[in-house]
């Protein structure tokens, strides 16, 4: 941990992407993120740190407090046994390996862990889950993914008791953008949240001190980091 000068803050490793991307006068690969994740981080007291998609980030999980495996494109339906259905994205075998990599480093240590969106699906399929490659096929409709760079908002009811329940009561508006999503469960993982049409929007970890999936994204509302401040206080106390 860090010091502020009064009490130690948590370092909160983060997920990052690997992709081209375009600055300033470059048009590169690059390791990004939003900016919502680290400032939602630091909102909740934690210091963040980015991890790249590289095999080597599992190495950096010894010197972290907590893990966040952060948003992105779908998880390569060969890491769950799957053939890709038709609208399965690219994959990106890169990040699942890393990101595969840091799960477990962090599960071996025993750190909080909290999945967003993809990340949910990184533990379970890390843990032997399987996913819903799209989820209109499953639902009915698109309100999970209403269309490329918009958010849908998504109401869910959360298990009285859970991690997620503790830290945003018996139900919450989130913000999803996701066309898959968990379907067959890993073993030791629980349903701790649903949507109004049965969509798995949160899991956990059981009998852990803080391992949670979210199909939402916590990082988009500046205003409410309650889920972030759970991971971090766990941080602190585990």
């Amino acid at each position: 941990m860090v010091s502020n000068g009064s009490s130690p803050r948590p370092l909160v490793g983060i997920t990052a992407y690997g992709e081209r991307a375009r600055y300033g006068v470059w048009d590169n690969a690059a390791v990004l993120l939003p900016r919502t994740y680290p400032d939602v981080v630091i909102a909740a007291g934690g210091v963040p740190v980015l991890l790249p998609p590289v095999l080597e980030s599992a190495a950096a999980v010894d010197r972290l407090d907590a893990v966040v495996l952060a948003g992105g494109p779908d998880v390569g339906p060969d890491r769950y046994g799957a053939s890709p259905h038709p609208r399965t994205g690219e994959p990106r075998p890169e990040r699942d390996a890393a990101e595969l990599a840091v799960l477990h480093r962090a599960l071996e240590r025993g750190i909080p862990v909290l999945g967003v969106c993809r990340g949910a699906q990184v533990l379970n399929v890390g843990l032997g889950g399987t996913l819903v490659q799209h989820v209109p096929d499953a639902v009915g409709h698109s309100g999970h993914n209403p269309s490329p760079g918009v958010f849908g908002t998504v109401e869910v009811a959360l298990e009285p008791g859970s991690r997620v329940g503790a830290a945003l009561g018996s139900t919450a508006t989130v913000r999803c953008h996701h066309h898959q999503a968990l379907d067959r469960l890993a073993d030791g993982l629980v349903v701790t949240g649903r949507a109004t049409d049965g969509l798995v929007e949160a899991v956990e970890l059981a009998d852990v001190p803080f391992v949670v999936g979210v199909q939402w994204h916590p990082e988009e509302d500046a205003t409410d980091v309650r889920l972030m401040a759970a991971l971090v206080t766990a941080a602190v106390t585990v």
